[in-house]
């Protein structure tokens, strides 16, 4: 168990009421637990910006029927099989596609890996969630 730490923190009145206010939407039982979050958020991102090795799940829609997509996207996953731990591809419709690529390295490589698959031509929407590995927040 970690030790916990008490400490005052001043806010302007009208920012404390904002704050209170989406916690409570987000159902947080307490101020502590959110802003421990936004802590653990910020580390996270830092984490991204000194080229850790961290996690990502980059999600991405298509047209499958786009002649050769499928191919260029599966050869672009081959050139960071390295980097990709899972990929899963859903059907949503007669014509779309659902990919969710799984990948565990280095943070910049990562982020090269998402940058090429957006910019494929015929991927409709193309995102990367950046998460920690755990061992550093």
């Amino acid at each position: 168990m970690t030790d916990v730490f008490r400490f005052g923190v001043s806010l302007d009145k009208e920012l404390l009421k904002k704050f209170d206010k989406d916690i409570k939407n987000k159902k947080y039982p307490t101020r502590s637990k959110a802003i421990a979050d936004l802590i653990r958020e910020s580390l996270v991102k830092l984490e991204w910006e000194s080229g850790k090795s961290v996690v990502g799940v980059i999600t991405l829609v298509f047209d499958h029927h786009k002649r050769g997509l499928v191919k260029t996207l599966t050869d672009v996953q081959h050139d960071y099989h390295s980097l990709i731990i899972s990929s899963q591809h859903i059907h949503l419709d007669h014509d779309n596609c659902l990919e969710i690529v799984i990948s565990k390295g280095n943070s910049k490589k990562i982020k090269e890996l998402s940058d090429r698959l957006k910019t494929t031509k015929g991927v409709k929407h193309c995102s990367l969630q950046m998460a920690s590995t755990g061992e550093d927040i």
